[in-house]
């Protein structure tokens, strides 16, 4: 049985589908954006079970063993880092602002496209805070690309740094999970990094789209306890 119910063909096909006018060259270019977000996605998925296998006491030998790599290798790449209490949904949000970047041909990961991160996974209460305020996600988006700096030469291959600033709210993110008492840090951790990362583009944008840092904080709280309540009435 196949481990993935995806083929080649299948990946092939969505492309092509997706740019019907494209001509070679461009569909190598977006072949290697998909690849790119593939390899970052199945990263994730290592080390979110890797995660699982050090909470239920696995040594950093055995889990190199299960992955066919030393230790010294295994620890190395999936010791916990930036990211370790990351939700799943806020992960995804990373590799789409990794993915944004590339789009846009920039050598760097912003606040911008950290923003624009949160708006690809509707799955997450940033997106749901996003669209109660501005009703738009359209207009979001413009804002964003309204204050994007413009597109390079081409693609970078590899690895995108992150600029100050988002090293900054991605820092801020963290400080406010551990604000609010929680353990976890969620795609609206995400959104209040980033607008207090003040001098940033994204805290610019949420800005003039008229979010502040207090009122956003206390809406993320709100909503965090109406959902935890919901849960345990379960």
């Amino acid at each position: 049985m196949s481990p993935l119910d995806i083929s080649l063909a299948d990946l092939i096909a969505h492309l092509d589908e997706d740019l019907p006018d494209a001509n070679d060259l461009a569909r190598i270019s977006e072949a290697h954006l998909r690849a790119q977000t593939l390899s970052d996605l199945a990263d994730q998925l290592v080390g979110h079970y890797v995660g699982k296998a050090k909470q239920a006491g696995a040594s950093w030998s055995e889990i190199g063993d299960a992955i066919g790599v030393s230790k010294q290798a295994a620890q190395q790449r999936h010791a916990p880092a930036a990211f370790d209490r990351f939700t799943d949904l806020n992960r995804h949000s990373i590799v789409l602002a990794q993915e944004a970047a590339r789009t846009h041909k920039h050598d760097f990961i912003g606040t911008e496209h950290i923003l624009l991160g949160l708006l690809g996974e509707p799955r997450g209460l940033a997106y749901e805070v996003l669209m109660a305020k501005t009703e738009s996600e359209q207009r979001i988006r413009d804002a964003i690309e309204e204050a994007m700096p413009p597109a390079g030469e081409k693609a970078l291959r590899g690895h995108i740094a992150f600029r100050p600033e988002s090293k900054e709210a991605i820092e801020q993110a963290r400080r406010a999970s551990d604000d609010l008492g929680h353990d976890w840090v969620g795609t609206e951790h995400t959104l209040l990094g980033l607008i207090r990362a003040e001098d940033s583009p994204a805290a610019q944008i949420l800005r003039n789209l008229g979010f502040t840092s207090d009122e956003l904080r206390e809406t993320v709280k709100t909503e965090i306890t109406k959902r935890l309540a919901a849960r345990d009435k379960q």
